[in-house]
């Protein structure tokens, strides 16, 4: 396990990149098909990574407090072939075991990670309605998988989305696994 910390790639205020990737609903998604939400949460995430694991409850809970009007969508960029856990059969078993009600989508080209600069999981992305990024960084500050968070980081930012006030941290980094990239 590479512990690292997410990078600046994408700066405030610059367009999500486009994705058109397989849900483990079997359909198609974009990332402009949730522009009709207030915010777009982007969560690149995998199942066997013990930083998302410790996340499962936050995720959960943000999508319960927000899920009306912020889309929520994890993306797994792991390389399946040398991570079997992370398989999208596995995608699957880990979303309906953890009670995932968001969009759980599969990069297996891994190119959307690259393209939005993603190092590690989880490694969440925060745009408004427009596109346009307002946060990167962590879901809280409990930043080891045992750690019980005292700061709910992304709750207290997508609050101050949806009631229009700038984030003043804009990039806040999260910790995790890197992201298990493909040998060339």
């Amino acid at each position: 396990m590479v512990l690292l910390e997410s990078q600046i790639k994408l700066k405030t205020g610059d367009i999500a990149p486009d994705f058109e990737l397989l849900g483990i609903d079997g359909k198609k998604h974009s990332i402009d098909e949730y522009t009709k939400y207030q915010g777009i949460l982007v969560i690149f995430m995998c199942n066997h990574c013990p930083y998302v694991k410790a996340k499962t409850d936050a995720l959960n809970e943000l999508y319960e407090k927000f899920g009306d009007k912020v889309a929520i969508v994890g993306i797994n960029s792991n390389d399946s072939t040398n991570y079997p856990d992370d398989s999208f059969e596995n995608m699957k078993k880990t979303a309906q075991e953890k009670g995932f009600k968001f969009d759980y989508l599969v990069d297996e080209t891994q190119e959307v990670a690259k393209r939005y600069g993603a190092m590690c999981t989880p490694d969440p992305f925060l745009f408004n309605n427009k596109k346009e990024l307002v946060f990167h960084g962590r879901i809280d500050n409990a930043m080891k998988p045992d750690d019980t968070p005292t700061e709910k980081t992304m709750i207290n930012n997508i609050e101050k989305l949806l009631a229009y006030k700038k984030i003043e941290k804009d990039f806040d980094p999260s910790i995790g696994c890197s992201i298990k990239w493909k040998e060339n």
